[in-house]
C-alpha cells in the first residue's frame, strides 16, 4: 500500500506543479495585452493555427533533418577520434593546445565564417549544430578511455588478448559510461544551437518560425515554437535514454 501511494504521489507532484506554473502564467497573462504575454489558451489557439496551415510541421521537418544529419555526423567522428587520443599518449598531446584553444569558442561566433563557406541554407546551421555536439562528445570520450583502470588492461594482456579483442571487449564497454555522458550532454547543446542557428540565418525550421513571428508581433506564435522546441527537447532525451539501455546490453559491462 505505502508502494502504491509512493507511486502515486510520484507522477502527482510533477502534474502539480505543472498546473500551478499553468495557473501562474494565466494569472500573469491578465496584467498584460495578448502582443506582450499571451495566456496558455491563446498559445493553444496559436499552435492549433500552424498546425492546421501545415506550416508547424514542414518546419520540424526541417529542424529535425538538420539536427540528426549534424548529430550524426559528429558522432561518427567525434567517437572515434576520441577513443584514439584517448588511447595513445602522443597524438593525445599532439592535439590537445589545439582542442584546448578551439572549444572554448562558442559554436554562434562561427556563423559569419559559415555563411561565408556555405552560402544561406542547410549548410551553415547543420554546421553549426555539428560543432556545438562534437566537442562534447570528442573531450568526453577521451576522458572516458583516460579514466579506464590499467588493471584492467593489464588483466587482458595476460591473458592473452590481442590490441582488438582489448579494444572491442575492454575499452569500449569502460568507456561506454563516459561516452554516454557527451552523448547526452552534446543532444543538449546540439538542439539549442539548432534553434540559434536557425534563428541567424535559416529560411525555415524552428529558430526560423520564432523570429519570423517577432517580426509580424506574433507573440503567440513565438511561445507556441518555443513550446514545441520544448516539446521535441524532451522527446529526443528520452528517446536517448531508450537508446542507452539498449546499448549498455551490449557494451555496458565489462
Amino acid at each position: 500500500m505505502n508502494i502504491g501511494f509512493q507511486k502515486i504521489f510520484s507522477h502527482l507532484v510533477p502534474t502539480v506543479g505543472l498546473l500551478g506554473f499553468i495557473s501562474l502564467w494565466q494569472f500573469a497573462a491578465g496584467f498584460y495585452p495578448p502582443v506582450q504575454l499571451p495566456g496558455p489558451l491563446d498559445v493553444l489557439r496559436a499552435l492549433r493555427e500552424l498546425m492546421t496551415d501545415g506550416v508547424l510541421f514542414s518546419h520540424i521537418s526541417i529542424s529535425l533533418y538538420r539536427f540528426f544529419s549534424a548529430y550524426l555526423l559528429a558522432v561518427s567522428i567525434a567517437i572515434p577520434l576520441g577513443l584514439f587520443l584517448g588511447s595513445y599518449i602522443t597524438a593525445r598531446r599532439a592535439m590537445d593546445p589545439l582542442l584546448q584553444v578551439l572549444r572554448p569558442i562558442s559554436p554562434i561566433a562561427w556563423f559569419p565564417l559559415a555563411v561565408l563557406w556555405f552560402g544561406i541554407g542547410n549548410a551553415p546551421a547543420i554546421f553549426i549544430i555539428f560543432l556545438s555536439a562534437f566537442f562534447p562528445m570528442l573531450l568526453a570520450t577521451i576522458d572516458a578511455v583516460r579514466q579506464i583502470p590499467a588493471i584492467y588492461l593489464k588483466v587482458a594482456a595476460n591473458f592473452g588478448a590481442g590490441k582488438m579483442m582489448v579494444f572491442l571487449r575492454v575499452v569500449i564497454p569502460a568507456a561506454f559510461p563516459g561516452i554516454m555522458v557527451g552523448l547526452h550532454i552534446a543532444v543538449g547543446t546540439a538542439w539549442i544551437h539548432l534553434v540559434a542557428g536557425e534563428m541567424l540565418g535559416a529560411q525555415s525550421g524552428l529558430g526560423y518560425l520564432i523570429v519570423d513571428a517577432r517580426n509580424f508581433l506574433r507573440t503567440d506564435w513565438i511561445l507556441a515554437g518555443m513550446l514545441v522546441v520544448g516539446l521535441l527537447g524532451l522527446a529526443i532525451y528520452r528517446a536517448m535514454r531508450q537508446l542507452e539501455d539498449l546499448l549498455k546490453r551490449r557494451w555496458g559491462g565489462v
